[in-house]
Parts: structure tokens; sequence; C-alpha cells
């Protein structure tokens, strides 16, 4: 997701958390189980188009990275995947992105266990399958040093653009 994400995942462009939000786009759309507001995982890039919330930028193999219109990321950054076999596949939170559970950048690893007790741990991350996902999604979270929040995304596990 963002850099930390990416020398952990292999090849993952990043998302800055620095991005800065209107407090109307922080009210919404939240980090949802289907998507990000009008933007859904799984749709194809045609579909993703049309909602007229993503901008196009750097295809990378069969994946092509977007920005979010309201969260726009340096220009070495992605707010998310578009994957040519699965479509979105990931979608990274900005600051001030929240999950439906109210969980945002900056929230603590008890924050996090206590809205989604289920949370699970790898050796990289730690994800939830992210409830009410009808096509299986999961909330990705990586953790800094001192435990806080500092990437998160939704992502279609069964993708093709990271390891």
């Amino acid at each position: 997701m963002r850099r930390g994400f990416a020398a952990v995942l292999a090849g993952v462009l990043a998302l800055s958390t620095a991005v800065s939000v209107p407090a109307e786009a922080a009210a919404k759309p939240k980090l949802g189980p289907l998507g990000y507001g009008k933007l859904k995982i799984g749709q194809t890039k045609k579909q993703a188009l049309r909602t007229g919330t993503i901008v196009l930028g750097r295809a990378d193999g069969g994946c092509t990275g977007f920005d979010l219109k309201a969260h726009r990321t340096p220009k070495d950054q992605v707010s998310g995947y578009i994957s040519k076999k699965y479509g979105v596949v990931a979608i990274f939170a900005a600051k001030g992105v929240k999950t439906p559970r109210g969980i945002a950048l900056g929230a603590s690893l008890a924050q996090v266990k206590k809205k989604y007790p289920s949370v699970r741990e790898t050796v990289s991350f730690w994800w939830v399958p992210a409830p009410g996902g009808k096509k299986k999604t999961q909330y990705w979270f990586l953790f800094d040093k001192k435990n806080k929040l500092s990437e998160m995304g939704l992502v279609f596990p069964k993708q093709d653009c990271f390891n």
C-alpha cells in the first residue's frame, strides 16, 4: 500500500498518508466491505472510470494503478490497483478515510482488535475478512513501531497485482 507495504509486498506502489482531506470528504464515503463510494472491488477498468472517482496512473504488467480524485497521491504512489483479470483489486485508505466501524489511519492496534476481533497477524501485516464483503474482500492493516495504523486497504486477496 504505502512505502512500508512496497518493501513488504514486493513491488507494491504506495499511497501517502500525508494526503489532506476536507472535512466533508472525511465524513463520506467510507472504505466499506465492497469498495469506496461508487468505486467497487471487482469493477472493470471501464466501470471504475465511469464512477468518476479515479484517475488512472501507471500500468505495470496486467495491472494499472489509480488515484482517487478526492485523495491524490505523490507521483510515485497510488490509491489502488485494477487488474486486467480481476478488475479493481485494491483500494488504499487516505488520511481521514474510515471503515464502517470507524477505523482510520492513526488508530491503535488495540482499537483495531476491538472493532475487528477476528483480525489476524501475518509476518508482514494484519488482516481480517471485511464484514459484509460479498466478494470475500479483506481489510489489510500495517502498523508502525508504536502500534499505530500507518496503512490500510480493502483488498481482493485473489489478485495478481502484488504479492
